[in-house]
């Protein structure tokens, strides 16, 4: 009995001891794995769910900072007159926006987000690799640093320069304007500008009421490009203008100051007529909507090689083509000005004082094109390129002009043969330090030799840039906005963009 009790208390004892039983469905190991799992579970989970808020909350601020940096980066074309948000690297950006107030302005006055672009020359001789057009690759060679000078063979394809050869015919080529002697003038074929009065009366009265105003004198100033008016002939007018009470001219009054103003020997040299003297026949090709494609696409191909902005580069002149036949020649120029307080830059002056009757060519660069290649001479010149320094009364020596094409062209320091298809590309203008248009490159003075046998043909495209860059800022809203909005007649008084100036020349 007492054995039994025994045995029963020590079966107690063992069930309720801390020991795990013998059984296979309670074995250690059994036991142990199944705590371990649900371990793993809970963790895998708890785990998961941790990383996908944590990845959810860095695309959520990747999100915001790409939206900030989009919505207030730089670049845009007038960011320093408040104006447009495209970005300097976006081709397709659009002009400015509305113009706003003048609190804007004076806030915003010396903000500027947007720099005209500068290739980088390296040294005379670097080559590097442009790309203009898909699928080819250019060479693009630096001829010199003073001024800043790109030679770009096989710029255009030799069916592309035949067909703006056939535009300028078609268009009709008139004479350059020059300071030439009366004998070089008999010996044109064609007269300088073949109007009546009363037809040029009527293309200046741009409201069409029988009057003219100084407004739409003003307007048509074109001279500096070889159309319209010439300085002396605007000034015989304007001094008729001023003479009358009303302050506005009759057909009558027009015609009497206009046939004046033609006379020979009515014509005294001043500040607005210099010694430079050209022989040569030039048009005026349009190149915006509705344009030939390829003048089109040689402006696009422009905008790549400059890279800079298509809006900048739309609202400039348009391509001017010149023949220069036997013997024809320019005598060496620049093609900007320098900076003015007295003066306003020709393209810009419909945001500015209009009034103003000293107008001055303001061209950042130029990029010029070889149509043909010329059978002997014709070379474009850069007399002094490269020189250590530059003094204007070095270009006299011993008694001979450097300027004169026709008896020093073989003295310049650059001359560059024509080859049909070959652009060049210079800068008119240093940088003033901050990514805008500085002073007048001194060393961009250049000119074409004389043609000895045969004919050249060339194009300049010119990019207008104001020196003042709120100018130049407000010029473009305003370009823009008579884009969308056609001009009342009141509007008539004012000149159009500046491309629209020459396309029905």
């Amino acid at each position: 009995m007492e054995n039994a009790q025994e045995d029963f208390l020590e079966e107690e004892e063992f069930l309720s001891s801390d020991k795990p039983t013998a059984s296979p469905y309670n074995s250690p190991f059994r036991s142990t794995r199944l705590h371990i799992q649900r371990s793993n579970v809970c963790s895998r989970a708890y785990f998961v769910v941790v990383m996908v808020f944590f990845h959810v909350y860095i695309l959520n601020v990747i999100a915001l900072l790409l939206y900030v940096h989009y919505n207030n980066g730089p670049g845009d074309l007038v960011g320093g007159d408040g104006g447009s948000s495209s970005p300097v690297t976006d081709r397709r950006n659009t002009l400015p926006q509305p113009a706003p107030t003048s609190t804007d302005l004076h806030v915003e006055e010396h903000i500027q987000t947007f720099s005209l672009p500068r290739i980088e020359g390296i040294r005379v001789g670097h080559v590097q690799q442009v790309s203009l057009v898909p699928d080819k690759t250019h060479e693009m060679k630096t001829l010199s640093l003073k001024p800043l000078l790109f030679e770009i063979p096989g710029f255009l394809s030799e069916e592309e320069c035949r067909v703006v050869v056939q535009l300028a015919q078609l268009k009709g080529l008139m004479d350059s304007q020059t300071t030439a002697s009366s004998r070089g003038q008999e010996e044109s074929n064609q007269p300088l500008l073949s109007l009546s009065t009363e037809e040029v009366f009527s293309l200046l009265d741009l409201n069409q009421d029988g009057l003219l105003q100084k407004e739409e004198l003003v307007s048509h100033s074109r001279s500096r490009d070889g159309t319209w008016l010439s300085p002396d002939s605007l000034r015989q007018i304007l001094a008729g203008l001023e003479g009358c009470p009303t302050g506005m001219l009759t057909l009558g009054d027009f015609r009497r100051a206009y046939d004046v103003s033609q006379r020979p020997g009515q014509h005294h040299s001043g500040k607005l007529h210099s010694h430079f003297k050209q022989r040569n026949k030039h048009t005026w090709l349009y190149q915006g909507p509705g344009s030939h494609h390829v003048l089109q696409t040689l402006r696009n191909r422009v905008v790549s090689l400059t890279r800079l902005p298509s809006a900048l580069v739309e609202v400039s002149e348009p391509l001017q083509v010149i023949r220069y036949e036997h013997g024809h020649y320019s005598n060496a120029h620049y093609d900007s000005s320098p900076s003015d307080s007295e003066t306003m830059c020709a393209h810009t002056r419909l945001a500015g004082n209009t009034s103003a009757l000293t107008e001055v060519s303001c061209r950042y660069l130029t990029v010029s094109f070889y149509l043909n290649s010329v059978e002997a001479a014709g070379e474009t010149t850069f007399p002094v390129a490269d020189n250590r320094t530059y003094e204007e009364q070095a270009l006299v020596q011993d008694g001979v002009d450097l300027t004169d094409t026709q008896q020093t062209c073989g003295r310049g320091n650059l001359r560059l043969k024509p080859a049909a298809g070959t652009a060049l590309l210079w800068y008119n203008h240093l940088s003033d330090g901050r990514g805008w248009m500085g002073e007048l490159d001194e060393y961009s003075l250049h000119g074409d030799c004389p043609v000895r046998q045969g004919v050249k043909w060339v194009a300049n495209s010119w990019v207008n840039v104001d020196p003042n860059h709120q100018q130049q800022a407000r010029y473009q809203r305003l370009v823009a906005k008579r884009q969308h909005v056609k001009p009342a007649v009141e509007d008539y008084y004012q000149p159009v963009s500046h491309s629209d100036l020459h396309q029905d020349l």
